[in-house]
């Protein structure tokens, strides 16, 4: 027998927007597949007919392209099966719910062999069961010890059982647990795991009333049909464990079983616990990697609308809970593919840090080229009015009138301002005063630095720049400047900061040579005079 080819899946459900931790969940599906030549397959477990939320399906498939997580297997936005030249596999169709017809066989096949059974006990009847349990201290369970006095096939006689088959639409299959047996299992991330029966339930597997399974049952006979090598899945399933195990004993499926991983929880930022949207909403970041409207109309915010590169989004996420073995931490996805194993993946929660997520962005956006950059810019400024012309190969070129300005000069902007930005549009409060005069002056600011024996002061200095004739760069004037007001003995910063004053409406931002060395002799002339007619000259 050859070796067995990887195949993973990442197995969603969609019943609403999808987790920034189910995100990192299929990244390490598909960095494990990519990495042995194996398949990621999306398959969406829509079996849940209650929980079913419209747009979710479309939501995560949306996610998923965006941050670059692109099936072998599956269905894209159209409902369409993704084929890759490298998986072609008679595996269709990847919703459960299009697959509804094969489960009721398999979970009557158990029922046939003596491992399932049939259950007939109405809500009601379980209600009232868990009430007598709760009247003397003790908590319900459906399993070894309660199921002889329930209504099912292995209480009821056969004629009773074959007449409420036929007659009723309220009835399941659940798994028959074996009694007091000790399961053990492998975990690739947790390692041995030991669990007795007689702390289990016998799991519903197949609802009548929908002819729909359960994911426990739905998820076993998928992945053996599409011949899955590995689960990788989030630990809230982990408990579930045993049963899987069993389930796929019952069906005589031990040798093609999965190997099974299970993934720790993203934590809050503060405390213990799963990081959950009431935890961004307070504290102002998002958790889900698009943005998400709900049926109320309630719209949550999402990592991509709130200016994050997806590389940063899938760098970061791949580093809460995966430590590569040395101190790198930014991983192109390649190199994340060829550097990810699951035995570097750690069994403690990973606690999410909302200013390393904006850390990595800024790296990112430090990393790009400012061309990328400049044509990212674009749209920012033609929302607030501002009209880009022309292409890079255009002459640098500035229009303060008309609010007209080359695509050069964008990019001359973006490289200035680069390193003191996060997002793209953080180029904008940067940079505002290098696309328009102030339109007001920080009175706190004004009422400190613009005093007349200043302004007259600043105006001079004002006055040699326009009159400089060498190179009129930021390092060009940057020393001439200041010896002009050096050799004069005139106060530094007070003439500093009434200029600056000027030239950006406050005090602090950009250095002045920047400004003026980007925004040209005229408009810096243009702006002292309209400081002078707005404050007093």
């Amino acid at each position: 027998m050859g070796q067995r080819r990887t195949r993973v899946r990442f197995a969603p459900s969609p019943t609403g927007p999808l987790h920034m931790g189910g995100v990192r969940t299929a990244l390490y599906n598909y960095l494990y597949a990519k990495q042995h030549g194996g398949d990621f397959i999306l398959r969406i477990e829509d079996t849940d007919s209650h929980r079913f939320v419209p747009g979710a399906e479309e939501y995560i498939i949306e996610a998923l392209r965006w941050c670059g997580i692109v099936p072998d297997e599956g269905v894209d936005a159209d409902g369409k099966v993704v084929e890759t030249a490298s998986a072609r596999h008679p595996h269709a169709p990847y919703r459960q719910s299009q697959r509804r017809g094969i489960y009721r066989r398999y979970a009557e096949e158990l029922v046939e062999k003596g491992c399932a059974y049939y259950a007939f006990d109405t809500a009601q009847e379980l209600e009232a069961a868990r009430g007598v349990a709760e009247a003397g201290g003790g908590t319900f369970i459906y399993n070894q010890l309660s199921r002889g006095k329930l209504r099912n096939s292995l209480t009821l006689p056969e004629a009773e059982t074959q007449r409420l088959l036929a007659e009723t639409t309220d009835w399941t299959i659940r798994f028959k647990m074996p009694e007091d047996t000790l399961v053990e299992m492998d975990d690739l991330i947790r390692g041995h795991i030991e669990v007795n029966t007689a702390t289990l339930d016998d799991k519903v597997l197949w609802k009548r009333a929908d002819e729909l399974p359960t994911y426990h049952l739905a998820n076993i006979v998928d992945d053996h049909l599409m011949e899955i090598s590995e689960v990788i899945r989030g630990e809230e399933w982990l408990p579930s464990l045993p049963l899987h195990y069993l389930l796929y004993k019952a069906f005589g499926w031990e040798d093609t079983m999965p190997r099974f991983a299970h993934l720790s929880l993203l934590l809050k930022p503060v405390g213990n616990g799963k990081l959950s949207k009431r935890d961004g909403d307070k504290m102002g970041f998002p958790v889900f990697p698009l943005r998400w409207t709900n049926a109320e109309g309630e719209t949550s915010r999402g990592y991509r609308e709130d200016g994050y590169f997806p590389e940063a989004f899938v760098n970061m996420l791949a580093m809460l809970g995966w430590n590569p073995g040395d101190d790198r931490e930014m991983f192109t996805l390649d190199e994340l593919i060829a550097a990810f194993s699951l035995d570097k993946v750690q069994k403690a929660g990973a606690k999410f840090n909302p200013e390393k997520a904006k850390w990595y962005n800024k790296e990112y956006l430090r990393l790009k080229s400012d061309e990328e950059l400049a044509t990212l810019f674009v749209p920012v400024l033609k929302a607030q009015g501002i009209e880009v012309t022309g292409c890079f190969e255009s002459p640098v070129c500035c229009n303060f009138e008309t609010k007209s300005f080359s695509l050069n000069y964008v990019k001359n902007v973006v490289a200035l301002t680069k390193m003191r930005a996060t997002f793209v549009p953080d180029f904008w409060e940067i940079a505002r005063c290098l696309f328009e005069a102030p339109e007001s002056y920080n009175e706190k600011d004004a009422a400190k630095f613009w005093k007349e024996e200043n302004y007259s002061l600043a105006y001079q200095a004002a006055d040699f720049l326009c009159a400089f004739e060498g190179e009129f760069t930021p390092e060009g004037i940057g020393a001439p400047l200041e010896e002009y007001i050096r050799s004069r003995e005139w106060p530094m910063g007070k003439v500093m900061n009434c200029l600056r004053l000027a030239l950006t409406g406050a005090s602090s931002g950009l250095g002045i040579t920047d400004i003026v060395a980007t925004i040209g002799k005229d408009e810096l002339r243009a702006r002292m005079e309209k400081i002078g007619n707005a404050l007093g000259k």
